[in-house]
């Protein structure tokens, strides 16, 4: 099914993850998926992006400096349960995210249920930008989140479930 993620750039600091949490918690925002990688992995990735496509914006020297700089921040991909009241509430406490599509698919929790799944969207020629995952218990499903580069396309391809 098609879901919005949110996509956020927080300080990579003790206590940040806690705060945002709280911050959902107090709202009765539910956190449905959750990924956090350190932003200077996705600096690097951008810029070679860039590059590969000609259309790079920054110089080499210019990349080292904010591959310095985006060391001290951590970029969080998530979904939640009411994304309207997730992006009113990170507005009006100033936090820098994007809202991006993505496809969120409850699998199977055995062996082999993944491989399924992303040959699926080889087999139709959709890409995947990156995914991330996670189960509950070994009986549970496990929820996948699909970022493919036609979201549309894998809509067709993993109708709701």
């Amino acid at each position: 099914m098609v879901r919005t993620e949110i996509s956020l750039f927080m300080k990579n600091q003790p206590g940040e993850l806690g705060k945002l949490s709280t911050l959902f918690s107090e709202n009765e925002i539910n956190i449905d998926a959750l990924m956090i990688q350190d932003a200077s992995a996705y600096v690097k990735e951008l810029f070679e992006a860039r590059g590969k496509s000609l259309k790079r914006i920054a110089s080499t020297a210019s990349y080292n400096s904010m591959r310095k700089d985006s060391a001290q921040f951590a970029l969080i991909r998530l979904l939640v349960n009411d994304t309207d009241k997730a992006v009113d509430l990170l507005s009006k406490n100033d936090y820098l995210f994007d809202i991006l599509p993505v496809i969120a698919i409850r699998l199977e929790n055995h062996p082999g249920t993944l491989a399924a799944t992303a040959s699926k969207f080889g087999e139709e020629g959709v890409n995947i930008n990156y995914v991330y995952g996670s189960v509950s218990g070994p009986d549970d499903k496990c929820l996948f989140v699909f970022c493919p580069e036609d979201v549309e396309l894998a809509a067709k391809i993993f109708p709701d479930d």
